[in-house]
């Protein structure tokens, strides 16, 4: 991999994280039980990384630096799997059995939709 490559994937990365952050900070509280910066950066990274895979397919002379910007770091840094599984094991060690299930419908089940849909929304309007 060559430095540019591994710049394009750090600054992707911090540019994610920090977006992730922010919804955490805006949405987090509304809802401990099911905390809604966590999914919301899971949902618009899973309708983003559809799109990005749809115009990465339809754009293939560009370089991949810009993929690795793109996917790898800003939507590997704003989506987070890690988060989402302590709080559903938190929900599962309170307790919280049906507030579990919910997140993890929510999160996977939001998330492949949406990105279904982000690459069919660059199939039919590209």
């Amino acid at each position: 991999m060559s430095g540019m490559g591994f710049l394009a994937v750090g600054v992707g990365a911090a540019l994610g994280a920090w977006l992730r952050w922010g919804f955490a900070v805006l949405w987090n509280a509304i809802n401990p039980a099911l905390p809604y910066g966590t999914l919301a950066a899971n949902l618009v990274g899973g309708y983003l990384i559809g799109v990005a895979v749809g115009f990465f397919d339809t754009h293939a002379g560009l370089p991949p630096e810009w993929r690795l910007l793109v996917i790898t770091g800003f939507l590997g840094g704003l989506t987070t799997f890690s988060t989402f599984s302590s709080e559903v094991v938190a929900n599962i060690l309170a307790g919280d059995y049906v507030i579990g299930a919910l997140h993890i419908v929510a999160h996977l089940g939001g998330s492949l939709f949406l990105t279904m849909l982000g690459l069919w929304t660059v199939r039919t309007f590209s």
